[in-house]
């Protein structure tokens, strides 16, 4: 008699017979792909995601959302103001940091592997020999 061991979700099977699974109720386990230690979670129409980006992902968007709110209101008066064109170049640079990270997790890179290669002389970033 055959039983559950894992289920991949996404592939579509058929059953046609209810004698190959076991009586006993088994645990159906989704695998998970783990890198350095940390999990990695696929999401629905994307590439990975880590534990920790999407809360990164919420914070930039609703940093862009004050920020565009932040520039209109210095605009309101002059759009040709410095104060103005400031405000602006504000949420571009918080537009290109939400970009950057998504660029960065379309790599498929685990958060560390990005982070050493900017930051090589790290703690966390060593290599040791035996």
């Amino acid at each position: 008699m055959a039983s559950f061991t894992s289920l991949t979700v996404g592939s579509p099977r058929c059953i046609t017979s209810a004698s190959s699974f076991s009586s006993r109720s088994a645990p159906i386990r989704v695998p998970a792909r783990q890198k350095r230690g940390l999990t990695v979670i696929r999401a629905m129409g994307g590439g990975a995601k880590y534990k920790g980006t999407q809360m990164r992902e919420e914070k930039l968007a609703e940093m862009i959302e004050k920020k565009v709110k932040e520039a209109r209101q210095v605009c309101e008066g002059d759009e040709r103001s410095d104060e103005c064109k400031v405000a602006w170049d504000e949420v571009e640079e918080v537009s290109q940091a939400k970009a950057d990270l998504r660029i960065k997790l379309d790599r498929d890179q685990d958060p560390l592997t990005s982070f050493c290669e900017e930051n090589p002389e790290t703690d966390e970033c060593r290599i040791y020999e035996d």
